[in-house]
């Protein structure tokens, strides 16, 4: 099998609009969130999210393209851009034939959806649709346009498995280098859903925190006191490329991707399985994958939500892989950034690349006393990074529905 590296990176995140901002503020323990400015949140359970700050759409994109695209979509644009950018990629010197985007997103134009037809519905019945109505909805689009973009005519798709979308993307990315049917592949996820629509449902689902009094330490991953997870938006994308293909032409490579595992709990319409079945599986598969054992991995960046059930299933679940063991680093990057749902796996995913290229474990902030029975098993940096020389680290992203993704990624060497 052929390798596969990461050659680009591009981030758009509610504490850094680029990647070394994002990775900054990350390290710093810098929390995204805060109350809601896009809408009335009076009436509404939860009344914070992690938005994007100082970005402006008018201030990056046409009024064409705002036109045309959901706002899902201009993020993963933004984001693509710079990821491209930080590769010094030149695509007119490249066969754009084997180049191919794989973008994932949970909810598209989630936003565009609930504004047409609220105003449907508060007007006098005569439909009004925008032409671009369902192009802009549609959770495919952003690999579309993508790929219009800089006109890469190889494979084009969008994977969609909720909470596990981009993590899901970033392996199927993975398995087409491998298999040789592409040699590079824009891959990752954006989402813009911090609007009613998301937020009153995911309230009703009783999946969001509702600590309006301190927003910023209402993420608490692992503490005995959380009480659901922070909305997040934003995008993050990769450029993975066939080992051979980015030495010859002198890309600059930023990590390795060595295994993924795609698995199912099999079990309940949201909520993960109590003892952690698929996620069991899905580590496994990608150990299994890159041909090394649970006791290589040096860190893994959690799903942890910050949920009550989802986060214990979890460390549940880890204990069946890696045992107890203190050396292993464990931390939950939502913590600030939020939950980014369909696009959570590659931000989080950058992080693992960030953290094994700098030695750099960033933390879990807002967490104070872990789940008791778990506390002393393993090593949980909190409120501080950590400095830790490290060769491999573990992504995890779950989905409603029982989807699971975990991706294995290594420290490059030559």
């Amino acid at each position: 099998m052929r390798r596969v590296v990461i050659t680009g990176i591009g981030a758009l995140t509610p504490i850094g609009n680029d990647l070394e901002t994002f990775w900054s503020n990350l390290k710093a323990g810098k929390s995204g969130a805060a109350p809601i400015t896009y809408f009335d949140t009076e009436k509404f359970k939860a009344k914070f999210a992690c938005e994007l700050k100082d970005f402006h759409l008018e201030e990056h994109f046409h009024v064409k393209e705002r036109r045309q695209y959901d706002s899902f979509s201009l993020y993963a644009l933004y984001a693509v851009d710079q990821a491209v950018n930080h590769g010094n990629i030149d695509f007119e010197s490249l066969d754009r034939n084997r180049i191919g985007v794989i973008w994932g997103s949970g909810n598209g134009g989630i936003q565009t959806f609930q504004d047409q037809m609220k105003e449907y519905c508060e007007g006098d019945g005569t439909p009004r649709f925008t032409p671009f109505f369902i192009p802009r909805i549609l959770v495919d689009i952003a690999a579309g346009i993508i790929s219009m973009k800089y006109g890469l005519r190889g494979v084009n798709f969008c994977p969609v498995s909720a909470c596990a979308t981009s993590n899901t993307a970033i392996i199927e990315a993975f398995n087409y280098i491998r298999w040789n049917k592409a040699d590079m592949i824009i891959t990752g996820g954006s989402e813009a859903a911090i609007n009613e629509a998301a937020m009153g449902g995911f309230a009703s689902a009783r999946a969001l925190s509702t600590r309006n009094d301190d927003p910023a330490t209402a993420s608490r991953p692992f503490d005995v006191t959380r009480d659901g997870f922070v909305m997040g938006e934003g995008a993050g994308a990769l450029v993975l490329e066939d080992y051979e293909h980015a030495k010859k032409r002198g890309a600059t490579i930023y990590g390795e991707i060595v295994g993924g595992g795609m698995a199912a709990d099999a079990y309940h319409l949201t909520g993960t399985h109590p003892e952690g079945e698929g996620a069991v599986l899905g580590m496994n598969e990608a150990l299994r994958e890159a041909e090394i054992t649970a006791a290589d991995i040096d860190y893994v960046n959690m799903h942890a939500t910050s949920t009550p059930l989802g986060d214990k299933s979890e460390l549940i679940a880890a204990e069946r892989v890696f045992g107890k063991r203190k050396s292993l680093s464990i931390s939950a990057t939502k913590s600030m950034t939020g939950h980014l749902l369909g696009a959570a796996g590659a931000i989080e995913g950058i992080a693992c690349v960030m953290a094994l290229k700098e030695g750099i474990v960033p933390p879990t902030i807002n967490t104070t006393e872990i789940e008791p029975e778990y506390a002393n098993h393993y090593d949980f940096p909190l409120g501080k990074a950590q400095t830790k020389e490290m060769t491999y680290a573990m992504s995890n992203t779950f989905g409603f529905g029982g989807h699971i993704a975990s991706v294995l990624f290594k420290k490059f060497e030559e």
